[in-house]
């Protein structure tokens, strides 16, 4: 579980697997939750949806923060930018870097931050974890450090103390997250990974493959509707 579960928490919750795990495990461990969503303009924003869904479950309050205007911004990746094609492969295919979009967890975090002290918490939770190391370098251990010592220093004597940034996942792959979120109960089907923003998930790009083999990998059903099995 989470080690020293903080009394409260603004979550970043997406509505994907890891972030709605993490949710779950929070919630288990005695956490009064806050979920944070963010609509930086992702083609894949069906995941808004279920991060509202997974904060109705807790009846936690909801934050959806509208950084659109900010996500045009990022060009060059397929996640903001619709002249840049999807990648279709495993995951950590070099391929993959075409989904990064600049600094996204540092802004993300910097919002999460912001609302927490204002609201007199001092714990941001995220859920990156080790999976996503080969791709995305705001997702390692060095990162989630630097941000938490920069947060520190940026917001001295601001709140109730020292900010604390939570990433009980950060070493954990991707078919432990899912087995732990199926100790939990979570309700997978309620979660949404898939980068090409279809109506389902298209069995294609990284994160669908990545999401497939780690169910796989866990030895629990998958419950996800696959365009290509």
């Amino acid at each position: 579980m989470v080690p020293d579960p903080p009394a409260r928490a603004v979550a970043l919750v997406s509505g994907g697997l890891d972030s709605v795990t993490l949710a779950h495990q929070l919630a288990a461990a005695g956490t009064d939750l806050e979920l944070l969503a963010v609509d930086y303009g992702q083609r894949h924003r069906r995941e808004l949806a279920c991060a509202a869904a997974c904060a109705e479950r807790f009846a936690a309050p909801y934050h959806e923060i509208d950084l659109r205007a900010v996500g045009r911004l990022l060009t060059g990746s397929a996640l903001t930018d619709a002249s840049v094609a999807v990648p279709e492969g495993h995951y950590e295919a070099p391929t993959m870097a075409a989904t990064v979009v600049p600094n996204r967890n540092a802004i993300l975090l910097s919002v999460a931050v912001g609302v927490a002290l204002a609201a007199g918490i001092d714990t941001v939770a995220t859920a990156v974890h080790a999976g996503d190391h080969a791709v995305y370098p705001d997702c390692r251990p060095e990162f989630v450090a630097a941000f938490e010592h920069m947060a520190r220093v940026a917001n001295e004597g601001v709140g109730p103390g020292p900010v604390r940034v939570l990433a009980p996942f950060v070493h954990a792959k991707k078919h432990e997250i899912v087995a732990l979120g199926a100790r939990l109960g979570v309700p997978f089907a309620a979660t949404w990974s898939c980068y090409a923003g279809g109506e389902r998930h298209c069995g294609r790009c990284g994160t669908c493959v990545e999401r497939r083999e780690a169910f796989e990998r866990a030895g629990v059903a998958d419950p996800t509707e696959y365009e290509v099995r």
